[in-house]
């Protein structure tokens, strides 16, 4: 298959092809008709599609884009907190206090209906363009159809995950006729059109690139971000046995992978091959000397596209393409100074107070990576703002130095991982776990040992950032044996390990739904508030409350979409309170 150049093609803010498709109208699917690209003489050669796929990336790498991809996912956690800019943005500081309405700004959804469109577009003319152009192969053609598919159902994935219910089409917007004021189709129907959709054309789907654009492995879907995407759809389906099974595709291939550097490079090479840690290939988070840690952090959210990485949105190299401002301006910037978000005190003050309510001590590493303290009381996120960490775990207590190389607010190159090893890993614990039957007469011997397994996925993960030692374990088995205290350590274990990647909210939301409450959520999220901890417990009590109003021009604009019952009948009710 033929592909335009890495990283920077990837970073493109809008290709000219592209860009007449959508404006910047804000109502669901309101956008230009295609009826004179579909008329001209674009559609003709393999080019046409890629550079129609490429801008399928490129939507998603828009600032709006990302802000809702941390906001949807991070913010209404225990994580955040309001940062020192946050009164600059009025809607996100209403998100912080749990005082959200249809009338806030980051429940609009355009930018990922936008996305949805362009890949419903690639999927109803690449076909056509397969038959004219003799050099678009059959098997070229299945690859996109997989890549384009797998985009439209992780764009419609967060969607579903922020909003519950959805306006749900697989069809393209082709032209004014069509009547698009589309009804909300319920979440689990959405994932289940989604989940055979991708079953049906995953193994069409690349499996490696070249390896000389290593970056297009981890920048692109590939099969292993299918899988890993599945993965995240079958927990959210209830459906166990599905999502290990997917996970294992993951986990064989990073694992053969690792082999084949391995064997290239011969087993005596240092500072080059992953670390087998339980069997798993994670990099060594250690520097060479093991004074220091923060080895993995770097490679992971530094350099980007890691040995680890499955699927990440790649930012140029290149102050003159676009940049990941959301996160310069959610987490801070080495120009702008503090951001709007910042760790709540209940992770920033974790190890430093010897409270230890998220980290299981002071040798896990990752709350000095992940967290810039700027002085006693002054914290900042560290991990994406940050292009480096460096932490003593000689010193006590740690010290690290990772601020030094935060990126500009205009020149953040940091790539935002969607899909990494050590996540698929923990999805697959969490499904073991609950495949697990609770019984008045203990657990068959299947159960107990995938409780083992699921133990083993944590601990190779909490091992890694274990700055004591990687060949020692924070963790003992004997303390998490039954299906209770072992679900509650792949939560904790999923915070540590995904903090501030728009991953914990989602976490919660996913529990909540599975036990019918917010009994988990409520008390997780209400550990960073304060003064107003009950009140955000209260209007967390219901389960319609745990996502995101719709937006109240949809309401306008389209007659069949009903607002979400936690706020209220009308357009601008503020969530309800039982």
């Amino acid at each position: 298959m033929k592909h335009l150049n890495i990283r920077n093609i990837l970073a493109v803010c809008s290709l000219s092809l592209a860009a007449p498709v959508f404006t910047g109208c804000e109502d669901f699917l309101e956008v230009e008709s295609l009826d004179k690209i579909a008329q001209s003489n674009f559609w003709n050669e393999e080019s046409d599609v890629e550079n129609m796929v490429m801008g399928c990336y490129s939507g998603m790498q828009q600032q709006a884009w990302m802000d809702r991809a941390i906001l949807w996912g991070e913010a209404r956690s225990e994580n955040l907190t309001g940062g020192e800019r946050i009164t600059d943005d009025t809607s996100i500081e209403n998100v912080m206090m749990e005082n959200l309405n249809s009338n806030n700004e980051y429940t609009k959804w355009i930018n990922f209906y936008k996305v949805i469109n362009q890949c419903n577009l690639v999927l109803h003319y690449a076909p056509s363009v397969a038959e004219k152009d003799p050099n678009y192969t059959q098997s070229e053609l299945q690859a996109t159809i997989a890549e384009v598919s797998a985009l439209r159902a992780l764009n419609y994935f967060y969607l579903v995950r922020a909003f519950r219910d959805v306006p749900f089409t697989m069809e393209v917007y082709m032209d004014d006729t069509q009547k698009m004021d589309l009804p909300a189709t319920p979440m689990m129907e959405v994932l289940d059109a989604l989940t055979a959709d991708l079953e049906n054309v995953i193994s069409g789907a690349v499996k490696f690139y070249p390896e000389t654009t290593p970056a297009l492995q981890t920048s692109r879907i590939t099969q292993d971000a299918i899988h890993a995407l599945l993965t995240d759809m079958y927990l959210w389906k209830q459906d166990y046995a599905k999502a290990i099974e997917h996970a294992d595709a993951v986990i064989l291939s990073k694992q053969q992978e690792y082999q084949k550097k391995l064997d290239r490079l011969g087993s005596t090479s240092t500072g080059v091959l992953d670390k087998l840690i339980n069997g798993y290939p994670l990099l060594s988070d250690a520097y060479s000397g093991r004074n220091y840690y923060g080895a993995a952090f770097y490679s992971i959210f530094g350099e980007g596209n890691s040995t680890e990485s499955i699927f990440e949105l790649n930012y140029a190299d290149d102050d003159t393409q676009l940049g990941n401002t959301a996160v310069s301006q959610r987490f801070g910037s080495s120009d702008k100074g503090n951001g709007y978000l910042r760790p709540s005190d209940l992770v920033a003050n974790d190890v430093s107070d010897g409270l230890f309510a998220v980290y299981l001590n002071r040798y896990d590493t990752r709350n000095f990576e992940n967290i810039y303290r700027q002085t006693a009381t002054s914290f900042l996120v560290a991990k994406y703002a940050s292009q480096d960490a460096m932490v003593n775990v000689k010193e006590n207590p740690y010290l690290s130095s990772n601020q030094s190389l935060r990126w500009p607010e205009a020149r953040c190159h940091a790539n935002w991982v969607i899909y990494r090893l050590t996540d698929v890993m923990l999805m697959k614990a969490e499904a073991l776990t609950l495949m697990v039957t609770e019984s008045e007469g203990g657990y068959s011997t299947e159960d107990n040992t995938r409780l083992r397994q699921a133990y083993t996925l944590v601990d190779a993960v909490n091992r890694r950032s274990y700055g004591e030692s990687e060949t020692e374990s924070a963790l003992v088995y004997t303390r998490y044996r039954t299906k209770s205290t072992m679900l509650n350590l792949v939560y904790d274990e999923r915070n540590r390990e995904l903090m501030f990647e728009g991953k914990r909210w989602f976490d919660l939301v996913r529990r909540s739904l599975r036990e019918g409450n917010t009994n988990y959520l409520k008390t997780q999220a209400a550990r960073k508030y304060t003064n107003n901890k009950s009140a955000a417990e209260s209007k967390l009590s219901r389960l319609d409350a745990i996502f995101w109003p719709y937006n109240e021009e949809e309401l306008k604009v389209n007659g069949n979409l009903k607002q979400n019952p936690a706020f209220g009948s009308g357009e601008n009710s503020s969530i309800v309170v039982n």
